[in-house]
This record gives C-alpha cells, sequence and structure tokens, in this order.
C-alpha cells in the first residue's frame, strides 16, 4: 500500500490520493500535527511542532525543526529549500569557527625554526 521513501519526500498514498510528509499526521478533523523525534530527549522523545491548516505547511515545520536539529544530515520533506552540506578542505574550518570554536592551521617549516620556537617558550617559563 505505502512505501517509506529514504531520500525523505513525499510519499503517495495509491488508495487515498493524499500525499504524505515525515513527522505529519492528519488529525479527524482535518487539520494537519506536525511533530519530531529528539533522542535528546529524555521522557517525553517527541517535540511538539503545532497543528497547521495543511499538510505543506506542517511539513516544512518539520523541515525546520529537522534541519535545526541535524543540520544537513536531515532527512527533509522539501530537501532543495535547504542549502547542501559544505565540500572541499577549507569547510571544515569554517564549519567549526561557525560553531565558536577557533581553528589554526599549521604549515611546515623546518626543524630548527620548531626548535627555536619551542627554545624561546623554555625561556619564558623558566624566567
Amino acid at each position: 500500500m505505502e512505501k517509506e521513501n529514504p531520500k525523505g519526500k513525499a510519499t503517495q498514498e495509491k488508495e487515498l490520493g493524499e500525499v504524505r510528509y515525515r513527522g505529519v499526521r492528519r488529525r479527524p478533523w482535518g487539520k494537519f500535527a506536525a511533530e519530531i523525534r529528539d533522542s535528546t530527549r529524555t521522557g517525553a522523545p517527541r517535540l511538539w511542532l503545532g497543528t497547521f491548516d495543511t499538510a505543506e505547511a506542517a511539513a516544512r515545520a518539520y523541515d525546520k525543526a529537522a534541519y535545526s536539529m541535524r543540520g544537513h544530515l536531515a532527512i527533509l520533506n522539501f530537501p532543495e529549500e535547504y542549502p547542501l552540506p559544505p565540500t572541499g578542505s577549507s569547510s571544515s574550518s569554517s564549519s567549526c569557527a561557525e560553531k565558536g570554536r577557533e581553528v589554526f592551521e599549521f604549515e611546515y617549516l623546518d626543524d630548527q625554526l620548531l626548535e627555536d620556537l619551542l627554545g624561546c617558550e623554555d625561556k619564558k617559563t623558566k624566567s
């Protein structure tokens, strides 16, 4: 009847003709409820996102919460609306900087310079 799509996009129910979204349920009175599972929460692992008039609005609320929790690893209903993960070697330093960490990049000079730098440090600590 219904198959889960691993990409997280909306799936079709053939018999009812309804579009189903990840994290969205239809209420008996016609509104759509959105919630997301949060593995960091104890007790009640589901985080209530709200009730919406349309399934698309509820799906977008789910996507926003999923992206804020899991970043580019989140499985989204509308993945085209969110930026792609950074690529390349320079992205690792920029992503660390965004998280508030300082990144230092060292280049190899020569052993004598390293010994001089370490020797200067030793002299400062002894004085």
